[in-house]
């Protein structure tokens, strides 16, 4: 639908088209070029764009819609709320269903805590699920952690912050014990031995799998011991205010039912925020249009949908070769576009890529436009050295052709901007999970950290549980 602006531009378009078609326009001078920017192009407005009043980016600049997004205007503001009126009563509130968020719930259950979920979408509907890979721990005779320590420092470039890493890799053991001795079916010899493998930059082999679906097994058996413990789960609901008392300290959340839009509010004594993040998108046009209509983010979840298809992968790190390989046990045919000349991936992955044959490679290279009647069947990709668009089309068998995304993690924290300290997006945290708000508690990929993965989304939660639970005992009254 267009309205009636676009409309009576539409004509003034029309009517000077055979006028423009016949002329060859002259080279603007760079003093021109920037006039017309200046006049017209969003980015270069000043009128265009809000100081950030609140928070660590205070005083930036950014686009008004991002502005009043980050100024966090409270959807409640025209919806009274009651907060008399409890329909939730819990000593722990975590929000997210992710691994972080069910790791949480199952520790703090475990110190005796009436806890419950909330989440936006189901439990288990979360990063987690993609994770292929697997897990690494030193709890071999031939390793240690120091030996750990050392290859991943040094396989990082020595970019990570020290004190993140060894926390990670003296957790792993033990992350990888309580998750066995919840049910997580390890691959493991006839003897129950856990079998492990090298993973990118390891001296030694200490990578600890599910075949190729480690995090949908992780989520899995996390998942079902949340359920089977009788701990209460609130689908379909997000948290959209955190609530403090009189004293300052966060007592809650009001909730909003995705599905009959009430409000409703939960009392908590402590919070513990595990909303994780979400894929990056792909950048290019129309692509909302086509996600879940070829475009993906999950070759895990996806997969089986491209059986026998052609299928690209856009990205250059780990996860996108390693997805890229997942998927060629289903596609006839994977391509990995990157906008560099070479992958970014770890050289051990790499190694097992280049030998894939079904494994192919479009280099310096970006997704322009995708396109297509109700599903993917087109999309122009850009060669960025020389600026070449090629139009790539679905097989005429196949109809359609898939498109997956891995080139990075957004988090999901723009609800509490103002409220929670944050940076980039990213909530800090100190060891022990604090924030700067007493008694919330963030764990999982939404923290500011070298490392994503499952083991230390577990171990995230399992450390905020924990520490809830000694707030809750240090402010009895």
């Amino acid at each position: 639908m267009f309205t009636p602006e676009m409309l009576a531009s539409v004509k003034k378009v029309e009517a000077t088209r055979q006028e423009r078609l016949g002329m060859e326009p002259r080279r603007m001078t760079a003093e021109e070029k920037d006039a017309l920017l200046k006049a017209y192009h969003p980015d270069y407005r000043e009128d265009g764009f809000d100081t950030i009043k609140i928070g660590p980016n205070k005083g930036e600049k950014v686009p008004k819609e991002l502005g009043h997004l980050l100024h966090s205007n409270s959807r409640l503001l025209h919806h009274p709320i009651d907060l008399t009126k409890i329909d939730y009563d819990t000593d722990v509130l975590i929000i997210g269903g992710g691994g972080a968020g069910a790791s949480a719930a199952i520790e703090a259950d475990n110190a005796g805590a009436k806890v419950m979920i909330v989440t936006k979408l189901r439990i288990g509907d979360a990063n987690t699920m993609m994770a292929e890979g697997g897990i690494q721990a030193a709890d071999k005779e031939n390793d240690s952690p120091v030996q750990h320590y050392l290859d991943a420092f040094g396989g990082g470039h020595f970019a990570a912050r020290p004190e993140l890493l060894r926390r990670l890799v003296m957790e792993a053991p033990d992350a990888i014990k309580w998750l066995n001795e919840l049910g997580v079916m390890f691959d493991k010899t006839e003897d129950g031995t856990m079998v492990t493998t090298h993973g990118g930059g390891t001296s030694r082999k200490r990578m600890h799998a599910c075949k190729d679906y480690s995090g949908a097994e992780i989520m899995r058996t996390l998942r079902d011991e949340v359920i089977n413990r009788g701990i209460p789960v609130v689908e379909f609901t997000s948290a959209v205010e955190l609530i403090k008392d009189e004293k300052g300290q966060v007592a809650g959340a009001v909730l909003l039912n995705m599905e009959t839009g009430d409000y409703m509010v939960a009392r908590a004594k402590t919070v513990i925020i595990a909303t994780g993040a979400h894929p990056r998108p792909i950048g290019c046009k129309n692509e909302g249009k086509f996600v879940g209509k070829g475009i993906s983010f999950c070759a895990t979840c996806d997969a089986a949908f491209f059986e026998g298809m052609e299928v690209y992968v856009v990205g250059g790190g780990d996860a996108a070769v390693e997805e890229a390989m997942y998927l060629t046990k289903f596609a006839r045919k994977v391509t990995i576009i990157h906008r560099r000349n070479e992958l970014r991936a770890a050289k051990s992955i790499q190694e097992k890529a280049f030998k894939n044959e079904k494994l192919h490679f479009m280099w310096d290279t970006v997704v322009d436009e995708v396109d297509g009647d109700e599903i993917l069947t087109k999309m122009v990709v850009k060669n960025v050295k020389t600026g070449e668009l090629t139009t790539i089309e679905a097989d005429e068998d196949d109809g359609m052709f898939g498109l997956f995304g891995f080139i990075g993690l957004l988090p999901n924290t723009a609800l509490y901007e103002g409220q929670v300290n944050m940076e980039n997006g990213y909530i800090p945290t100190d060891d022990n999970m604090h924030t700067n708000l007493d008694g919330v508690y963030a764990a999982g990929d939404l923290r500011v950290k070298s490392l994503r993965q499952v083991v230390t989304a577990a171990a995230d939660g399992a450390i905020a549980a924990m520490q809830a639970e000694k707030y809750i005992a240090d402010h009895k009254e």
